[in-house]
């Protein structure tokens, strides 16, 4: 009984560290990473289609990433959607492939990517709080129609604040990662 009263809310609290971890991909970090064109769509034949499912995302050089559409007619619709991104890279066509070239990042840019992720880990671990704070109240409302005992509201609490601490530890350690991933040079 325990623990299908709190499996909903665990998985939320999963979803939201997933959510994070897909977020931080999307931040490049001075080195070429494919991830960063995940949520960069193409008008392509009338559908809105990922890169990747146009054509090959290689990494030729640790600066580089080279786009080679299977279908040459989509260069300009690739090149269009990147530019329209906020990647703030140009694209680079030669008719045959597209190549963006990252810059090495300031300083100054390099603390401000930082503190972004701090940001989006810190909005991470409210939304986790959240989540345990409606898993209490859902409990408390069970308890009050006598369905569960207040000793089983006390351990079911306890392995809420359990979960709680470890998905926001994850949260802190996937912060730490990526901030070390941008600041190393």
């Amino acid at each position: 009984m325990a623990s299908e009263l709190i499996k909903p809310y665990e998985e939320k609290m999963a979803k939201t560290v997933t959510a994070l971890a897909n977020d931080y991909i999307t931040i490049r970090a001075g080195r070429a990473n494919p991830h960063v064109l995940d949520k960069i769509t193409v008008e392509y034949y009338g559908t809105q289609t990922p890169i990747n499912q146009i054509g090959n995302v290689t990494v030729p050089e640790a600066r580089i990433i080279q786009i080679q559409p299977w279908d040459s007619s989509a260069l300009k619709a690739v090149e269009k959607a990147i530019n329209a991104s906020d990647l703030g890279l140009n694209p680079n066509n030669d008719g045959k492939v597209i190549r963006l070239i990252f810059p090495e990042l300031t300083e100054d840019r390099r603390k401000e990517l930082t503190k972004d992720v701090k940001k989006k880990a810190e909005n991470s671990k409210v939304a986790i709080r959240n989540i345990r704070r409606d898993a209490i109240d859902a409990l408390k409302k069970v308890e009050k129609k006598k369905e569960i005992t207040e000793d089983e509201l006390k351990d079911m609490e306890d392995e809420i604040q359990k979960l709680t601490d470890k998905f926001v530890a994850d949260i802190d350690k996937k912060c730490d990662e990526k901030c070390k991933d941008i600041l190393a040079v």
